[in-house]
């Protein structure tokens, strides 16, 4: 299976076939700048004395030579390496910016002292967190992903077939409508007193807020795309003999299946942000009781970790729901872009 995107790739391929053949040089060169600028980031940590000691200094200097090889490696080969060097070419403006602001990072914290410590934290003792604090918050991930997978999926179960029943069924949206317009509304978190009470522990609870986050915007784009359905298409399959279970399953659901996917996007986006909270109340692991115990501590390297954990453990479930959007909607590919 391949690790670059190959619609990115293909985006890519396009970017350099349109560059004149003498014009190319000129875009490799861009892949040694980065390695260059990477270099320099080496010898800044390296050789520029410290204010305050920081652990893993030169960890982070052999990080950014390695990033500074992969870059020259790339650059050199030419298409040798397919997708990958593509990729990376196509990127490597981002890497030479990534570059400058290590840089610019390192500086302003562990060089000079401009950014009061412990409020800001250096690149060192980031990479110190991920060293010698990873079985913690390795632990605090795992338990984040399972509560995170457990309260999405019966969100995104319940907001579906209620938006199914209620777009198909006059009777139902009737009746569930209204109680959707008033507590729909409401931000999970409000109901944190309440689900913490009748709940018998916090780990139920948390996975109750975290589905009820999910559930209104799947319930909502659901029923509107069972609603916005072309009246045509069930007169048509109607003709053919088609039963309602047909109708239902064979033509209102897949022509919806754009908004569902909508409302699955923006149930992932709040159950997150529930779940962090959640985890701070009332639980021994997880992200948000991560951030919790650093902030008591005042161990603020640990919680701009994280928070970067955090924020890619977001990105990458967010690719992964858009790759299965992708793959089920195939005809329509590349119209939504994350």
């Amino acid at each position: 299976m391949s690790l670059v995107d190959p619609a990115l790739s293909k985006n890519a391929d396009a970017v350099f076939q349109d560059v004149p053949v003498k014009s190319r040089p000129v875009v490799w060169g861009l892949g040694l700048a980065a390695a260059a600028a990477w270099i320099a980031a080496a010898a800044v940590i390296e050789l520029w004395p410290e204010t305050i000691p920081q652990p893993y200094g030169r960890e982070l200097a052999v990080i950014s030579l390695v990033i500074a090889l992969a870059l020259i490696l790339v650059a050199v080969t030419g298409r040798l390496l397919g997708a990958i060097a593509t990729t990376v070419r196509y990127y490597g403006a981002w890497a030479i910016a990534a570059a400058l602001g290590l840089v610019i990072w390192e500086v302003v914290t562990a060089k000079t002292g401009l950014l009061p410590v412990p409020f800001f934290s250096s690149p060192q003792s980031i990479l110190e967190v991920f060293l010698d604090d990873w079985i913690r918050l390795g632990t605090s991930v795992s338990y984040s992903v399972v509560l995170l997978a457990k309260g999405y999926f019966f969100g995104a179960l319940t907001g579906f077939i209620i938006g199914v029943t209620i777009g198909w069924s006059q009777a139902a949206s009737y009746w569930v409508h209204p109680v959707l317009r008033i507590i729909g509304p409401l931000p999970a978190t409000a109901w944190l007193p309440l689900a913490f009470f009748i709940f018998p522990t916090s780990g139920s609870a948390s996975v109750f807020l975290i589905a009820l986050a999910t559930a209104f915007p799947v319930t909502i784009l659901t029923w509107s795309g069972i609603a916005s359905v072309n009246r045509d298409y069930y007169d048509i399959a109607r003709t053919l003999g088609a039963k309602p279970a047909f109708l239902i399953l064979k033509v209102a659901i897949p022509a919806a299946l754009p908004h569902v996917f909508v409302g699955l996007f923006m149930g992932l986006g709040t159950s997150f942000a529930v779940l962090v909270v959640a985890e701070m109340l009332g639980v021994k692991a997880g992200l948000g009781w991560y951030l919790q115990w650093a902030q008591g501590w005042a161990a603020y390297n640990n919680m701009y970790a994280a928070l970067l954990v955090m924020a890619l453990m977001c990105s990458t479930l967010i690719t992964v729901l858009f790759r299965v959007r992708d793959w089920t909607l195939s005809w329509q590919k590349g119209l939504v872009r994350w």
